[in-house]
């Protein structure tokens, strides 16, 4: 039988490994179960908004992420033609405004600080090469099935977390046969060091870059040494596989000279190699649990980057399941799962709803970005950093209301 306090996630990525140390922050002990051998540093940079950095800096994460961190002092737009419509102001202007800092980081480092955290907390416990394959409700929890290696194993717990990302095993334990709808998008990414680009691409800003079927992302990563650089097109099917290198020259096709500035093609020809990956979201669940068992991030509401909340939304929900499962820690955890799921189902859907437009806001031509590009240079910056309010002043108290 499981401990009262006992929770079990099923996904060492970013959100479950927050709500690992939310959850013992709380008094919880948590075993979190992977299935990769090794938490390997990979991927690319994310943006971590300051509704997503005040949740990490409560959890005593300031002093480990500092120095891998890059504080952007804009996000920049501009069109393919190099001509920039507005620019947005983060720094110390969103620090104020949001009581939290906007940072950039290579999503390994991010992982790497949680995961050394997790390591030396005496409330969680990480067990690698472990993959979930089913569970079952008992009058007062849940046991999990898994499997080590050759070996099944067995973890119990009050509550099971599926935190295991898009092609999610709890989410399809749980009964949901809808796929992860690809959106017609392909993203290319890569990472450069810095000294291979221009001056203009070292300097900490978010660059965003809006053309024809086809924009452009860049800004530095790991304390500035490396430059994310993500490039994204339409696109008819999917490729196959998660992520699979691919060759530039592919890449360079769907960004012609003649559309694209100099500045822009400087970018795009830095890098020597390239991964692509399709992208896909998840359309609404009708809902996301059963009894003590739960979804979380990508598991539950996978999201186009287009907003740039992918994990963000991950790491409130970590904080919300959280104030959930402590608020009457002696109540049944089913009670706290629909709780943390009613706090959160319409704030994700509208984000997921909201990157969905931008994708193809970014993308209009003709006289449609015409008039985008004449919003953007006409509106006031106090206009355009207010429109974010909704998402950056976000609190996991809010969820309680």
């Amino acid at each position: 039988m499981a401990a009262s306090r006992d929770i079990v996630i099923a996904g060492a990525g970013i959100g479950g490994l927050t709500a690992a140390l939310a959850l013992a922050q709380r008094g919880f002990h948590v075993t979190v179960i992977e299935q990769a051998e090794r938490l390997e540093e990979t991927g690319a940079g994310i943006q971590l908004s300051p509704n997503a950095t005040r949740i990490l800096l409560a959890l005593g994460l300031e002093e480990r992420l500092r120095t891998h961190v890059v504080t952007p002092e804009a996000v920049e737009i501009r069109t393919s033609d190099g001509r920039a419509h507005a620019r947005v102001p983060l720094g110390d202007v969103a620090a104020r405004r949001y009581g939290a800092p906007y940072w950039i980081i290579h999503r390994g480092d991010l992982q790497s600080a949680l995961a050394d955290a997790v390591r030396v907390n005496p409330g969680v416990t990480l067990k690698l090469g472990t993959r979930f394959e089913d569970y079952v409700l008992y009058p007062r929890g849940v046991s999990v099935a898994c499997r080590r290696g050759a070996e099944p194993a067995d973890e119990r717990g009050i509550a099971l977390v599926g935190a295991d990302g898009l092609w999610s095993a709890v989410r399809t334990r749980l009964g949901h046969s809808a796929a992860p709808a690809f959106r017609h998008r392909t993203a290319w990414r890569a990472l450069v060091p810095a000294e291979r680009v221009e001056p203009f691409s070292r300097e900490p800003a978010i660059r965003l870059w809006l053309g024809h079927d086809a924009h452009l992302v860049h800004y530095p990563v790991r304390a500035g040494a490396l430059i994310n650089v993500v490039a994204i097109v339409a696109d008819r099917s999917a490729s196959p596989g998660w992520s699979h290198a691919a060759p530039r020259e592919a890449l360079l096709g769907r960004f012609p000279g003649a559309a694209w500035s100099a500045q822009a093609l400087s970018v795009l020809m830095a890098p020597s190699q390239w991964l692509q990956w399709s992208l896909y979201d998840l359309p609404p669940l009708r809902h996301w649990g059963d009894g003590p068992v739960t979804l979380l991030g990508d598991a539950a509401h996978a999201s186009l980057p287009f907003l740039a909340q992918g994990a963000a939304m991950a790491i409130e929900d970590a904080a919300v399941l959280a104030e959930s499962l402590a608020h009457d820690p002696d109540a049944a955890a089913a009670a706290a799962m629909r709780r943390y799921e009613a706090a959160r189902r319409s704030r994700v859907r509208t984000a997921q709803r909201d990157a969905r437009r931008n994708g193809g806001i970014y993308h209009w031509r003709g006289i449609a970005a015409g008039a985008r590009n004449l919003y953007l240079r006409a509106a006031p910056t106090r206009l355009l950093l207010r429109r974010q309010d909704w998402l950056y002043n976000w609190r996991p108290t809010q969820s309680r209301r």
